[in-house]
């Protein structure tokens, strides 16, 4: 990879370190997000059944009071991140949670509300046996806010609301995941396929609620992570699933840039973490990560046999880790990728960054 492109890339992402935050007003009235483990904030942790949770130590070691809150991070997850990039503290709070409260969703200060939910996918059966909240429950829950937003503002002035919000998507990991865990002999091009027909019906059903801008955030390199390196003798990515992360990446591109083209007013951008990732992966030293291939907390080789528990091998150096778990990025990592995402250019986000799409 070409030197000048990795120093213009690290020194964007400095610029934004730096000024961004300090610069930051709300660009957007709200914020929604859904999807799964990369950006949950806390919905697993309030399912007292659900197998897939992180609501115990190491997780949240560099939140706030070293308090775990169910994201699956050292500290913060990107929606957090992208969320204050737009102007907000952090990420709103989990619909279970404001939905709990007795006027949760009837705050006059609304600010958002997050749905995404650990281990769950574009397919119905991802995740149905970790008890999660799959993603066509996720928008269901989205129009009961929508219900008594309108309840509290009146119908005109939720759907210019909802017009001019950010809803993050970010999902996808888990079915790919599932392809593989269950040696699934249905062809690659067709698994992927049903995968973009879901996503499509996903999207149109939002738009329907009053959705006008998308931030979708695409799959990552997950043959990369610390788990499934282990399939891989040299400790190197496990490349048939990175293979399945790129083929899922361009008919994503495909699919978004087709319905944009159907759809009144719709707006979105696309995030490539695959080429993210990849490019810290093979550049890591100007991010300042140290370690791109073992997981900061875990157990066992590259610390990615066992999860992240208070029992397990934890590292002292987690801003130098790529990895917190077998699965997910580090709390300097998820800054990282937000902040990409936010103001990056067209090898990273199309056709335009999220900072575009929320002004």
């Amino acid at each position: 990879m070409a030197k000048g492109f990795v120093s213009a890339a690290f020194f964007l992402v400095i610029y934004l370190a730096i000024f961004v935050p300090h610069f930051a007003s709300t660009t957007v009235p709200a914020i929604f997000v859904l999807g799964d483990s990369t950006a949950d904030v806390g919905t697993n942790s309030m399912l007292p059944e659900s197998l897939a949770r992180a609501d115990f130590p190491f997780y949240g070691i560099d939140f706030p009071n070293s308090r775990p809150t169910g994201r699956f991070s050292n500290g913060f997850n990107s929606a957090d991140f992208l969320a204050k990039l737009v102007g907000f503290k952090r990420s709103p709070q989990p619909f279970l949670y404001l939905s709990s409260l007795k006027s949760g969703l009837r705050r006059r200060m609304f600010r958002g509300v997050n749905f995404a939910s650990a281990a769950s996918g574009l397919l119905d059966i991802t995740g149905k046996t970790e008890k999660i909240v799959p993603l066509p429950e996720q928008i269901a829950q989205l129009a009961s806010v929508i219900s008594n937003r309108t309840a509290v503002m009146g119908q005109a002035a939720t759907q210019a609301m909802l017009s001019e919000s950010l809803f993050c998507i970010s999902i996808g990991s888990n079915d790919i995941f599932g392809y593989f865990l269950t040696n699934s002999t249905v062809p690659p091009e067709q698994y992927i396929g049903t995968l973009i027909s879901s996503y499509e019906g996903h999207l149109k059903t939002i738009y329907n609620l009053g959705a006008r801008k998308f931030g979708i955030i695409s799959v990552p390199p997950i043959g990369c992570c610390p788990s499934q390196r282990l399939y891989n003798a040299t400790g190197g990515c496990f490349e048939p699933a990175n293979a399945f992360a790129r083929a899922f990446h361009s008919a994503l591109d495909t699919l978004l840039t087709k319905i944009c083209s159907e759809l009144p007013g719709l707006k979105y951008s696309l995030g490539n973490t695959y080429e993210m990732t990849v490019n810290v992966i093979e550049n890591p030293s100007p991010f300042n990560f140290t370690n791109v291939e073992a997981a900061c907390c875990g157990s066992g080789r590259l610390n990615g046999e066992q999860p992240c528990t208070p029992k397990a091998d934890l590292c002292s150096n987690r801003n130098e880790y790529l990895f917190w778990d077998l699965y997910h990025p580090t709390h300097a990592a998820s800054k990282l990728a937000a902040l990409t995402l936010y103001g990056g250019g067209p090898r990273f986000v199309t056709p335009i960054n999220f900072a575009q799409l929320a002004a």
